[in-house]
């Protein structure tokens, strides 16, 4: 991984590197980003409560978000290498006792822009906008009735990631963090009636509170090591104290990493990311491709430099995305819903981010998260689009030959594109960002990591293979569809997308023109992501641009200097290349004989190939293979929990309710009884009844009896002479 006597000069080094910033209050209409898509939440919302039944929620959505994207765009044209720091307004203020580093609290409303902020910002709000145009017309049988509500949460979405990736301190961070938890939990749960729908929205919140309480602890443990939970001044006081041995400071990246793993559903918290395709597809392209499930891939490449100086915090990075990447693929080889293959593949590509993170390349872990960015959405759209035409139907086994169904052959090519883009086919856009990764596991100084590599191939076989059974499977063939439960009434919302049926023959129609302007945008975009190592391939002396945008922000130890052409700016300076030196691949490795690179680029193109070569005879030429090849390991003992166990996804969801949720639900069934039974019957109203019960007692004696008010005289008289003839005796003893 990252030698010791590397890591700490390169952060020794930090004032010097790109974390040196200052104030820029001249940016102040930066904070535009953020205002347009919270307006739009607040009009969305007053469009709701005056019952606006037309589109004008969407409008008002589209346009806040392009206004962002615009932002973002003057953005990039102004900020320089050195970050800067933009105030909004006060906000947390507070100081105690001599007010020195550890007596007092500050968060304010600030923006730190960096190369990174605006590079993560790019795509989140250019692509929010075209899913919101998408969604304009794929929710239109809602207008009326949850449209609004579904526009105010993409709103409140798209501003709460932008707080988290803009916000200048973790506070900031946090409440952004939170922000995207309950919209998801909005969107995922939209159609609330569903049962479905519901249990995938509590899913993904409860699950995500679990990586939410280690963000949280990690907050509070940053402020009390470094006294500060701003950006500018936390480099600093890192700079200052870059290796504490306190086990409080050592602590700090493997709760970071707790919050990663939850936010960007990594194991063993990754299960909530399945279910979520139970909201609408353009949630889940929303979610999937560019904003909440990279949030983590975003948290750790921010906070890097608390994690170069703990390479076992690194390594169990590395080896958990590789873990997640190997076994979400293997999952999605055995899925029949469309949509779930491409969750599950979410996952896996999100693997491959964190594995890059562990070795130390936090240039290929971006790279692949803004190429997985286009090609993810594409593909999450045309499945969107085929379910809209086909009432629902998702069904890989129910679809076929929809490259030459008419009204769709547009929508078939652009996913066909996607899907090469997903197996990284030698040259496009991920074939670069999957081969950075793969090439720093091979050459990382950390022994550890080198087997990552390996298993990194072998789950890009399986992602060809999964993705061309797909591809294969519903865009060629002989044409066959079957209308999905939408056509029949079957969902509670009346979500049908206007598939329609004559004498009992079901007849799809095409999307429209705001489905298929955003498809051609994103495919543009897809091909586009991978421009930067086209230059850098004509050009050797030119540095990938998105390297340059990483190497200018705190994530710059995790950047390469002299891989693929020399960076400009600080990332040229000599901590950069100190820390190449020794903390980055040895570019003199071998691998099977070969260069690393070379080796890398071999392998992973055969495996691709080999993959997609397995899936066309399997699924196209000989179709009747798969069914045979299932009913053989189906048919054996030893091989038929292959099938079983994949199919099923391994039974993860089952061990969690047989190990956790049963033991919690006894638990808490048994306290129940103990609260009810003794606490509240016992004692509570135990208490409350004895004075009733003692009155009842006393009451016939006080009924308005003449004779019974002198038995009660004569029983006091009585008493009290007892009394006094006890404590007499007493005395006389």
């Amino acid at each position: 991984m990252i030698a010791a006597p590397a890591m700490l000069s390169s952060v020794l080094a930090l004032a010097e590197g790109p974390l040196d910033a200052h104030a820029a209050p001249e940016l102040r209409w930066a904070g535009l980003a953020l205002l347009l898509p919270l307006a739009s939440s607040v009009l969305c919302l007053l469009c709701g409560w005056l019952k606006v039944r037309s589109k004008l929620p969407a409008a008002l959505t589209i346009a806040a978000l392009g206004g962002a994207f615009a932002t973002i765009l003057r953005l990039q044209g102004t900020v320089g290498e050195t970050p800067v720091v933009v105030n909004l307004f006060d906000w947390i203020d507070l100081t105690w006792g001599d007010g020195s580093r550890f007596h007092g609290f500050t968060a304010n409303v600030d923006l730190y822009i960096d190369r990174l902020t605006v590079f993560w910002m790019l795509f989140v709000t250019g692509l929010g906008t075209l899913i919101a145009l998408y969604a304009s017309e794929y929710m239109e049988s809602d207008v009326g009735k949850g449209y609004t509500r579904f526009f105010g949460a993409v709103s409140i979405f798209l501003f709460a990631m932008g707080c988290l990736v803009m916000g200048g301190n973790l506070v900031m961070l946090y409440l952004g963090w939170e922000g995207v938890g309950l919209a998801s939990y909005l969107l995922i749960g939209y159609y609330f009636t569903k049962p479905e729908a519901v249990a995938a929205a509590k899913k993904a919140f409860i699950v995500n509170r679990i990586g939410d309480l280690g963000l949280a602890l990690a907050l509070f443990l940053i402020w009390q090591c470094y006294g500060t939970v701003e950006y500018a001044a936390l480099w600093k006081a890192i700079e200052a104290a870059p290796a504490s041995s306190e086990w409080t400071a050592q602590a700090i990246p493997w709760l970071l990493m707790l919050g990663a793993f939850g936010k960007s559903a990594q194991l063993p918290l990754y299960v909530w990311l399945p279910d979520a395709m139970e909201g609408p597809t353009p949630v889940s392209a929303l979610i999937h491709a560019a904003t909440m499930v990279t949030a983590g891939v975003y948290l750790i490449a921010r906070m890097f430099p608390l994690f170069v100086v703990n390479p076992d915090a690194l390594a169990a990075v590395a080896w958990v995305g590789g873990l997640t990447a190997l076994l979400a693929a293997t999952i999605g080889m055995a899925q029949y819903d469309m949509k779930r293959i491409w969750a599950y593949s979410t996952i896996s590509q999100l693997g491959y981010m964190f594995l890059g993170l562990g070795v130390g390349t936090t240039f290929g872990a971006s790279y692949h998260v803004f190429t997985h960015a286009f090609f993810k959405a594409l593909l999450f759209l045309t499945a969107g689009a085929v379910m809209h035409g086909f009432a629902g139907q998702l069904d890989i086994r129910k679809l076929s030959g929809l490259l030459k169904v008419p009204g769709f052959r547009l929508v078939s090519v652009l996913a066909v594109l996607g899907c090469f883009w997903l197996a990284a086919f030698p040259f496009t856009a991920a074939f670069f960002s999957k081969d950075e990764i793969l090439v720093s596991a091979f050459t990382a100084k950390d022994d550890r990591v080198h087997l990552l590599g390996w298993i990194g191939l072998l789950v890009a076989a399986l992602t060809a293979y999964y993705t061309f059974r797909v591809c294969f499977r519903v865009f060629f063939g002989p044409v066959k569809f079957e209308p999905g439960h939408e056509l029949h009434g079957h969902d509670d919302h009346d979500h049908a997308h206007d598939a329609h049926a004559h004498h009992g023959e079901f007849h799809p129609h095409g999307p429209r023109w705001a489905i298929r302007v955003p498809l051609v945008l994103i495919a543009i975009g897809a091909i586009l992501a991978g421009w930067p190592s086209y230059r850098t391939m004509l050009h050797h002396d030119e540095s990938n641009w998105v390297k340059t945008q990483v190497a200018q922000s705190s994530a710059f130890q995790g950047v390469a200097a002299e891989s693929h052409g020399s960076l400009d700016g600080h990332a040229a300076s000599s901590h950069a290349s100190a820390h190449t030196e020794d903390a980055h691949a040895d570019h003199g490795h071998l691998v099977l004989g070969m260069d690393a690179h070379t080796a890398v680029g071999r392998l992973g193109s055969l495996a691709c190939i080999v993959g997609i070569l397995v899936s066309l005879y399997v699924h196209l030429i000989n179709r009747g293979t798969a069914d045979a090849l299932r009913r053989t390991l189906m048919g054996t003992v030893a091989t038929r929990w292959i099938v079983v166990g994949a199919e099923r996804k391994w039974m993860v969801d089952e061990f969690y309710d047989w190990v956790i949720r049963l033991p919690l639900r006894v638990i808490a069934n048994i306290l129940s009884a103990i609260d009810e039974l003794l606490l509240d019957a016992g004692i509570v109203n135990g208490i409350g009844a004895l004075p009733a019960a003692v009155g009842r007692v006393f009451r016939p004696l006080y009924g308005g009896v003449v004779q019974g008010y002198a038995v009660t005289m004569a029983g006091g008289v009585a008493l009290v002479a007892a009394w006094v003839i006890w404590i007499w005796l007493r005395g006389a003893n």
